[in-house]
């Protein structure tokens, strides 16, 4: 028999980050080496999490084309179901590489925003012409995402990444579970079942998909959102839109769908 000293596993390795210590999740800190949690201090109930978020932003489309992405979403935040906030952006610039959009819990997305620029803030004191690809943010995201979920306290978004990445397009979405994929298009919440299909029959026929210029993925996604905001209750006329190229990045702020309401006057019995 072998002493146990002598067949005892050693550490995975030396000079490295411990496991779980290389990412950086917000709400914690590095503490002897290892990732450790702040300690929390139960309230008079206890420990309280939200499992009903109230003040929400409903869909998000993003859709690449031949040399950039776009992201759109409308500009209004409701209480419940009630139409509160109407002029509230729910797509960023992040750097001149890369965009995001927000669906979901609007207050969990401020948290994880402050993040976000912090890490674009530390990037810019570095000085070391390195910048916050929109992969990086999508990997870095998607873990965040499963932490939170794995700890019983997810932030519930629904996110969409694009961007940039080696002069070419990228697109990805990560929901409050930490699931994630990249696609050509993406679409959340009440987008999914009307606007993926419509984004679909571009991103799906290669020779349309060849001819989709800027100009074009802006007029597909302004009609998009027309739709949107004729079936969806919780969405708004106006919304923004975040065009991520080789250029840079344009964000409209101020986009409106077109409106044609002619046919309420036929409609009768309601």
């Amino acid at each position: 028999m072998y002493p146990m000293q002598a067949v005892s596993a050693g550490p995975f390795w030396s000079n490295g980050p411990s496991p779980g210590a290389f990412y950086n999740f917000p709400g914690f800190h590095a503490g002897s080496g290892a990732v450790s949690a702040k300690s929390e201090t139960p309230g008079e109930y206890g420990t309280q999490r939200s499992y009903t978020p109230v003040t929400t932003g409903t869909s998000v489309i993003g859709l690449k084309f031949a040399n950039g992405v776009v992201i759109a979403a409308d500009k209004l935040v409701s209480y419940g179901s009630l139409a509160r906030f109407h002029d509230v952006d729910r797509v960023y610039k992040i750097n001149d590489k890369t965009i995001i959009g927000i669906g979901g819990d609007f207050a969990d997305f401020q948290y994880i925003k402050r993040h976000i620029d912090q890490k674009v803030v530390d990037d810019m004191c570095l000085a070391d012409k390195n910048e916050l690809k929109p992969k990086s943010l999508y990997n870095w995201l998607t873990r965040v995402m499963y932490n939170r979920r794995c700890d019983f306290k997810p932030l519930y978004l629904d996110i969409v990444v694009g961007g940039m990445q080696d002069g070419e397009p990228f697109l990805g979405h990560v929901n409050l579970r930490g699931r994630a994929y990249t696609s050509n298009v993406v679409a959340t919440g009440y987008g999914t079942h009307l606007a993926l299909p419509l984004l679909r029959e571009y991103s799906e026929n290669p020779t349309a998909y060849a001819g989709l210029d800027k100009q074009k993925a802006s007029e597909l996604t302004r009609s998009v959102m027309e739709v949107l905001w004729y079936r969806d209750c919780r969405s708004d006329p106006k919304y923004s839109q975040a065009v991520c190229t080789t250029d840079g990045v344009q964000v409209d702020a101020n986009c409106f769908v077109k409106q044609n309401w002619n046919l309420a006057t036929m409609i009768k019995g309601y």
